[in-house]
């Protein structure tokens, strides 16, 4: 079979890795590398990935094309709880650093459960994980309001004294202590995107732009973090991706999350999902960069998007599970 072209299919191919089928960008939620209660081992995250690795791999054996993103908050955390409990021997890399550092592992540990798992179906593996860059704009609003909390809890006269000495922003995190907070800009470019398609023509299953890349001006890497989501929905739009799917561990999109009057959305139209975000339905915190990327990919391309349940990969894909997002002119599931 020759090389895949990059334009979108309806269809699924011949069940093999490199088959000529649809091109997913598939977005992993914390729930693919950590649990709730768990500490975070390293066994602990190779044995969510071989079940994250079990669903992805099916999507591959019957020849969809996949770009995966994943995310890497806790990860990243632990990273920074290490560099500063060691900083007196060891001097602690920058934000930047440890996002790239990330990547690499967590590429890595996904590699390799997806290969294992290709194996066992008796197919042969062509994966590539590739340590992505992303370019942010160096007078991004974001940077002038650093918002997303990063690293470990201190006591305030403690983070107040690391803000005097190296320049962070520190603030109060819902009553539990301190902690850095840094800027999260919007994703601007896929640095490697040209190496991304090239991967994916030639039949590769990639992984990129984890924990949603190492964020880059001109000159170099910044001390930000890009939201995952986001990043993944520039990926899916710059690549000509048929959809974006983002995986995660709740079953729908809900309007009046947390309350009596909790329903989730099943089927909607971007306009619709639009209106309820300019509603306040989705937090900030939590669902709304996830329904921002599937808008921004939807609004951007004409096709669909959606939000659903990890463990049931293939019917968010299918368009039979999850928050199935349409074009406004769709009245079916592409």
């Amino acid at each position: 079979m020759g090389a895949a072209s990059l334009d979108p299919m309806d269809g699924h191919g011949p069940g093999a890795p490199g088959a000529s089928g649809a091109l997913w960008v598939v977005a992993l939620g914390g729930n693919a590398l950590l649990r709730r209660g768990q500490r975070g081992t390293y066994e602990e995250q190779v044995a969510n990935l071989a079940a994250s690795a079990k669903q992805l791999a099916g999507l591959v054996a019957r020849g969809d094309r996949l770009v995966i993103v994943h995310g890497n908050g806790p990860q990243v955390g632990n990273l920074l709880i290490q560099q500063e409990g060691a900083a007196g021997q060891v001097p602690p890399m920058p934000l930047h650093a440890c996002v790239a550092m990330t990547q690499g592992l967590l590429g890595f540990m996904l590699q390799q459960a997806l290969d294992r798992e290709l194996a066992r179906r008796g197919l042969h593996p062509r994966t590539a994980v590739l340590i992505t860059r992303v370019r942010v704009r160096p007078d991004d609003p974001a940077f002038a309001q650093p918002s997303k909390p990063v690293g470990p809890f201190y006591r305030e006269e403690v983070a107040r004294s690391l803000a005097r000495e190296r320049g962070w922003h520190v603030a109060e995190d819902a009553g539990r202590g301190w902690r850095r907070r840094v800027a999260s800009p919007d994703p601007l470019a896929i640095a490697e995107l040209d190496v991304i398609a090239q991967l994916v023509a030639a039949g590769v299953t990639v992984v990129a732009v984890g924990g949603g890349g190492i964020p880059c001006t001109g000159d170099g890497g910044v001390e930000a973090v890009i939201d995952k989501d986001l990043a993944a929905a520039r990926l899916a739009v710059d690549l000509g991706a048929a959809g974006l799917f983002i995986l995660t561990d709740v079953p729908h999109v809900a309007l009046d999350w947390g309350t009596p009057r909790q329903r989730s959305l099943e089927r909607v139209t971007a306009a619709e999902l639009a209106a309820y975000r300019d509603a306040g339905h989705f937090a900030a915190g939590s669902m709304g960069p996830k329904v921002e990327a599937v808008l921004r990919f939807v609004e951007a391309t004409g096709r669909r998007a959606a939000i659903g349940p990890l463990e049931r990969a293939a019917d968010v894909v299918d368009g039979r599970a999850g928050t199935q997002v349409l074009p406004a002119t769709a009245a079916t599931v592409a």
